[in-house]
């Protein structure tokens, strides 16, 4: 930077600074996701707008392994680096202290993601978007060199400007950097927030015009006789929740035990074209099929696909519709683990409607019921959007916003609710959150894991101990009590072992008897401690043994090496200093 910039950032105070930075991360966010969302429309118009609609393309077994095969160049020849499941990754750059997001990361997965996506490859563009959005945010805090903690709320505004701008949606993308990412929700967090989600919602408005993603129109209001099937739509979502994180999971574990990354390419490549080819509903995003739904033409979702002429068999189309819901999060975990790029947002939001799709057609096939369709298929968008995600909030207020249907509130919040209840009685952890919590790396809402997970243990210990030997006598020994600081005195052999220790209260009344000097040695008095503590135990362990113990003071043994002491008060001290730094205030 030039010495103008630095001289205007030097007279800036500290809060304008970062409302000025989130304005431009929400301007460079929500110009992004416009920019990725035409190009994927652009790609999937141009490769399929001479497919008949009563014929299946063969066409569909390529795309989608084309589309694998050029992100998989660019990943492997140009950028060189893991750039999949990008929400995964953000989580992992909040949970450590001094990790930032590459530079890279602010174009190359608006790339990949684009050709994969715009090849029918059954992901959703929103992961992508906000890894950019995030990377950004990053970058822009390194380049004005904020700390960790502004880091983390810019990175915050990158996340929150890229769903804003990809779904027009400013208060879903709020929800998603509160829920998802758990970023703590206070005055001065949510102000740049605010900044950047209304930019990046503004931007998308000026580009795109005033159209929702889905369209959507209330013709039956919500009926409370109804009440009964939206809590049973939550039902059925909160078990699909969890169908959706273990099969997602188990199917990419199986994908990358393939050595090769061609060979996975093609594997991955022609299983998905496969299912595209027999299911077309499964390319790309989705959204096309969601809409179709909305609009009242939901059996249109066998169009091109080799099941066209069993469109009006209300009794095989719920059948075949049942296999579209399974095989679409076996899709997805396919293209990803193949070598494709994208996320689970689309995904989630097709197997919703979907998923509510089945709920009212099936009660009003069997149970003879006039069930609306589309409210129930925008239900089930925002249950399983809570159930995936663990972000009832997100479900709710995302899909209100794009779709403008705030008048369906209730059925929204009953059915996302018992999904979000349901699912995450049967897995604790979303599926962003699951591999970074087996890793202990997940940093919660919950402030005082929060502040003990960013602890080091190594940066606890003391060192300014007076180290005796077991042969020292007692006369010894007070030469080194009189210019001691600290009343511990760890007992080391030559090897550097620890043997034992002494605590000065233990022997205050012999240092006074003279005629003991000669008579007791160190080893005499020393006692090897019940509870220590190892460098690589968690700050969480050390609280607990300090609680167990009741001591002030806990010895750290390395495969039995002497390295220190750590202090309850240091501890405490620490502590402090790590919850006022976590604090957006």
């Amino acid at each position: 930077m030039n010495k103008k910039i630095e001289r205007w950032l030097s007279e800036i105070s500290e809060k304008n600074l970062i409302y000025i930075l989130s304005l431009l991360v929400g301007i460079l966010s929500g110009t992004a996701a416009f920019m990725l969302k035409n190009f994927i429309h652009y790609v999937s118009h141009f490769l399929t707008r001479h497919f008949k609609v009563s014929d299946g393309s063969l066409f569909y077994l390529a795309y989608p392994m084309i589309g694998i095969l050029i992100s998989l160049l660019i990943v492997k020849y140009l950028i060189r680096d893991d750039i999949s499941h990008g929400v995964s990754k953000i989580l992992s750059v909040l949970s450590k202290k001094g990790s930032h997001i590459k530079s890279h990361n602010m174009f190359s997965s608006m790339a990949t993601s684009g050709f994969t996506i715009g090849f029918g490859g059954s992901v959703g563009a929103e992961s992508p978007i906000v890894y950019t959005g995030a990377a950004i945010g990053s970058n822009i805090s390194r380049l004005f060199k904020l700390n960790q903690n502004q880091m983390r709320l810019l990175i915050g505004c990158g996340a929150t400007g890229a769903i804003a701008g990809i779904f027009k949606a400013p208060v879903a993308g709020i929800m998603f950097t509160l829920e998802v990412l758990m970023l703590d929700l206070t005055m001065a967090s949510l102000i740049p927030l605010l900044i950047s989600g209304i930019t990046a919602a503004t931007l998308a408005y000026f580009f795109m015009g005033d159209t929702v993603l889905f369209h959507f129109a209330i013709t039956n209001q919500f009926d409370y006789g109804n009440l009964p099937y939206y809590i049973l739509l939550g039902v059925l979502s909160g078990f699909t929740s969890y169908y959706f994180t273990r099969t997602g999971m188990l199917v990419e574990s199986r994908v990358k035990r393939i050595k090769g990354s061609f060979t996975k390419l093609i594997a991955g490549g022609f299983s998905l074209g496969l299912m595209v080819f027999i299911f077309p509903s499964l390319w790309g995003e989705g959204y096309d099929s969601i809409n179709k739904i909305f609009v009242g033409d939901g059996p249109d979702l066998l169009n091109n696909s080799i099941f066209f002429d069993w469109k009006s068999d209300p009794y095989v189309f719920l059948v075949i519709l049942v296999f579209i819901l399974m095989l679409k999060v076996v899709a997805m975990a396919i293209t990803t683990s193949s070598g494709g790029v994208g996320g689970i947002f689309a995904p989630t939001l097709f197997m919703g409607a979907v998923g509510g799709y089945i709920v009212s057609l099936s009660l009003n096939t069997f149970f003879g019921l006039n069930l609306p369709h589309a409210n129930f298929a925008l239900a089930g968008m925002g249950a399983l959007m809570a159930g995936v995600m663990h972000a009832p909030l997100l479900g709710i207020f995302l899909i209100a916003e794009i779709t403008g249907g705030y008048q369906l509130l209730v059925p929204l919040i009953i059915s996302a609710t018992v999904a979000y209840v349901i699912a995450t009685r049967l897995e604790p952890h979303s599926i962003y959150t699951k591999r970074l919590a087996e890793m202990g790396d997940l940093v919660t809402h919950h402030k005082d894991k929060a502040a003990m997970h960013f602890m080091n243990v190594k940066e606890l210990i003391e060192t300014d101990f007076e180290i005796l030997s077991p042969d020292l006598n007692l006369g010894q020994m007070t030469y080194f009590i009189a210019r001691s600081k600290r009343d511990l005195f760890p007992v080391v052999d030559e090897n550097g072992m620890m043997l034992g220790m002494i605590k000065l209260n233990d022997i205050r009344n012999l240092i006074f008897e003279q005629e003991l000097y000669e008579k007791i040695t160190v080893s005499d008095l020393m006692y090897m401690p019940e509870f220590f503590i190892a460098p690589t135990d968690s700050v969480e362990v050390v609280a607990e043994k300090f609680k167990s113990c009741g001591r002030y003071n806990l010895a750290v043994i390395d495969d039995g090496r002497y390295v220190g002491f750590i202090s309850r008060a240091r501890v405490f001290s620490v502590y402090r200093d790590t919850m006022a730094d976590l604090s957006f205030e």
